[in-house]
């Protein structure tokens, strides 16, 4: 196994993983905006991390828990499923995006789900 040089990968794989990566950095923002909070902000490294927290109702300092080995994948499902549950979407969903997040994802955020509260859970 040598290096994997960028002559030798296909032009078309490299359009499509382009395209998939706008599509995604498309949806995260306008996900950002129907939860109330700033667009712009889901492309800045950390804030977003803050913000997506925020989102689904987590204290900001679980930022630190993506940063352990196994852990981070807990973590990472359960702010899946709590930004399925913040939109109203159930256990089959957020399945779906944490294996076809370039799929979920823009159904997310531009279908007809709304935002409702962090996590799901009413804040009353």
């Amino acid at each position: 196994m040598g290096n994997i040089k960028l002559e030798n990968i296909h032009p078309i794989l490299i359009i499509a993983a382009l395209a998939i990566a706008l599509v995604l950095l498309a949806a995260s923002w306008r996900i950002f905006i129907k939860a109330g909070k700033p667009g712009w902000a889901s492309i800045v490294p950390v804030y977003n991390a803050v913000l997506l927290l925020e989102i689904v109702g987590k204290p900001a300092w679980w930022i630190l828990l993506w940063l352990i080995p196994g852990v981070n994948i807990v973590v990472f499902i359960i702010v899946y499923h709590r930004l399925a549950l913040s939109f109203g979407k159930d256990i089959l969903f957020t399945i779906g995006m944490i294996f076809l997040s370039f799929v979920f994802f823009p159904i997310l955020a531009f279908g007809k789900a709304q935002y409702r509260e962090p996590g799901g859970v009413s804040m009353e």
